[in-house]
């Protein structure tokens, strides 16, 4: 048996003849082993300067590699500044069923905290209560930021300066976002189990029929909602606005 190894492909000849699959295959790679959506910035840190291929030769790239998955299970797709592969959302349900332990609970209070900070932000603590008209408990924020939804992102000039909230890259990521812009603008006020049901999270029913009349800390077990990579974000009756987050 022979001992020798295939060599590597020269960095310098990507741009050569079969280059530009060589290049999208690089690419391709480069995206499935990352642990974090991959940035166009970071495409072109893998290779040397004197190598490097132009950001609109990664875009068409993009396109090739998207073009590619348009017919298979799953997809190549822009959460917030990067690019990553995810199952596609209507399999979903199949994919919930590799969910071994049970899905975490989170209430209707924890919801509409977090569709206030998506839409208004930078929001106080106050502004969400003054939005909600009760109090907001600390278990829900804490929450939030423990799920890696939401940060603090500064503090108001104001006596006392109280801290800013503002969701993270990780909120784009989990629902399937690219920027805040496609967050859908609703006029409307919604009933949360319609909401909860564009998220694909789900709510018994005696959560999503009862008003939201009881204090947050007792509510934190009320409603269950699954860990799925492809959630709907049409989630907030309220009006996006610009973020950190946007390109």
């Amino acid at each position: 048996m022979s001992n020798s190894k295939q060599k590597p492909s020269d960095e310098k000849d990507l741009h050569k003849g079969d280059g530009s699959s060589e290049l999208q295959n690089i690419v391709e790679a480069a995206i499935f082993a990352s642990s974090e959506p991959l940035s166009i910035r970071k495409m072109m840190r893998l290779f040397p300067d004197d190598a490097q291929p132009t950001k609109e030769e990664l875009n068409s790239v993009i396109e090739a590699l998207q073009a590619q998955y348009v017919d298979k299970g799953i997809e190549l797709k822009k959460l917030g500044k990067g690019w990553r592969f995810r199952s596609k959302e209507k399999y979903a349900t199949w994919l919930r069923r590799l969910t071994i332990n049970n899905p975490p609970r989170f209430s209707r209070a924890l919801l509409e905290t977090l569709a206030i900070i998506a839409y208004r932000q930078p929001v106080t603590r106050g502004d969400i209560e003054d939005i909600r008209g009760v109090a907001v408990s600390t278990d829900i924020i804490r929450t939030l930021e423990d799920r890696g939804w939401v940060s603090e992102i500064g503090h108001r000039d104001v006596p006392g300066r109280p801290a800013l909230f503002g969701t993270t890259g990780e909120f784009l990521e989990y629902f399937s976002l690219a920027s805040l812009r496609e967050l859908p603008e609703l006029m409307e006020r919604r009933e949360l189990k319609d909401v909860a049901k564009d998220m694909n999270l789900t709510l018994p029913e005696s959560d999503a029929e009862s008003p939201d009349d009881v204090s947050d800390e007792s509510e934190l077990d009320n409603a269950e909602v699954e860990d799925n990579p492809n959630a709907s974000a049409e989630v907030i009756p309220l009006r996006p606005s610009e973020n950190q987050h946007d390109e």
